[in-house]
């Protein structure tokens, strides 16, 4: 596969916030990112988050008032995904904090993946998935098998040395 960019990996996503201390508390609280540092000469309002290898920038609108309403939870919406460990442990701890949520089931050749969908204090679509169940098959060439980056770079260090 070519790489005409030389693109390495995914740096940030950008949220535009009605509340950035609304938004602060949701990626931190609920999605578990960690404030990280902005740089001073920014003339706006934000906040940098990090974890999982991402990067979440919080944007204050400059039109809180007449940004988009949000609407009901849509899985055919603009969102960001998130692998996780446990589709049942995700669950419990969204009751748990009353944030509502849909359920999808995705099958593939006997292969099940687990959605559930939710909205950002702003309306941005969250899923959080075992997506990593489904191997990734380009239309041409080799099946790959996604994985989380400690897998991935162990799988790395095992092929070289059978090389």
């Amino acid at each position: 596969m070519e790489n005409p960019l030389h693109l390495k990996s995914l740096n940030h996503i950008s949220v535009v916030c009605r509340s950035v201390e609304k938004s602060l508390d949701f990626y931190q609280n609920i999605l578990g990112f960690f404030p990280i540092r902005r740089p001073g000469s920014f003339n706006f309002d934000g906040a940098w988050l990090f974890n999982y290898g991402i990067g979440i920038h919080l944007l204050q609108s400059e039109d809180p008032e007449n940004m988009p309403k949000i609407r009901i939870i849509n899985p055919k919406d603009n969102h960001i995904s998130f692998q996780c460990e446990s589709m049942t442990t995700v669950e419990k701890r969204l009751k748990e904090m009353e944030i509502e949520y849909i359920k999808s089931r995705v099958e593939e050749g006997g292969i099940y993946v687990d959605q559930l969908f939710f909205h950002d204090p702003d309306g941005m679509m969250i899923e959080i998935c075992n997506c990593d169940n489904l191997p990734v098959i380009p239309l041409s060439g080799e099946t790959l098998r996604p994985c989380s980056t400690l897998r991935c770079s162990m799988q790395r260090k095992k092929n070289q040395q059978l090389v």
